[in-house]
């Protein structure tokens, strides 16, 4: 059988000349910056940590503690239900019924 050889040198194998994407630890902007606050008045802040299908976005996406993410969702739903932000990212003039 023919053996197969490996090029370390930039091939698919992953050897010094292939660059990867190596994920920073995200900081927690409300723990970095204690001026910020998270009120659920401030639709335009909110917006920012939900996607466009109305979902609140992960910590592992927008790098808040676990702490903030809990009063961000909180803010998040309380601005919903007095309808500052929607439940959904699908408007009711784009999808009539």
């Amino acid at each position: 059988m023919a053996e197969e050889r490996v090029n370390n040198e930039g091939g698919n194998e992953g050897g010094p000349g292939e660059r990867r994407y190596f994920a920073r630890p995200k900081t927690c902007q409300f723990c970095a910056d204690k001026s910020l606050s998270i009120d659920y008045k401030k639709a335009d802040m909110l917006k920012r940590f939900v996607t466009d299908e109305g979902k609140i976005r992960p910590r592992r996406q927008t790098g808040t503690c676990a702490r903030h993410q809990r009063v961000l969702a909180g803010a998040i739903k309380r601005a919903r239900h007095i309808a500052l932000l929607p439940f959904t990212g699908a408007r009711w003039e784009d999808n009539p019924r």
